[in-house]
């Protein structure tokens, strides 16, 4: 999975089509992210000390991984990410679109 944790994505298809949000969490066994304040649904809550008649509260639900396509920091833009071999032997994500290197600081 080339989407890592810190993140910039855009939704490029379903319900959140066209927002954008940082990625707070991704589970690669399911192959779902969860991204910041995207795809709010509505969490009952029964009733407890914090909530003496119960609550609704509303969080962010995870998106499946193929919905989402990563935003360059560069060119702006959102782009597949190839990998790269450094001579070093580290590998890095690069953007497709402007082969600039796609790193966002955590």
């Amino acid at each position: 999975m080339k989407i890592r944790k810190n993140d910039v994505v855009r939704v490029m298809t379903g319900d959140e089509k066209g927002k954008q949000g940082k990625v707070l969490s991704v589970d690669r066994q399911t192959g779902r992210v969860l991204v910041e304040g995207v795809n709010y649904v509505w969490k009952h809550m029964r009733r407890s000390q914090q909530h003496p008649f119960g609550a609704r509260v509303q969080k962010e639900a995870p998106l499946p991984v193929a919905n989402l396509a990563l935003m360059c920091p560069s060119c702006n833009k959102p782009t597949k990410v190839a990998m790269k071999r450094l001579e070093s032997g580290d590998k890095i994500r690069i953007c497709k679109k402007c082969r600039a290197e796609v790193s966002y600081s955590v």
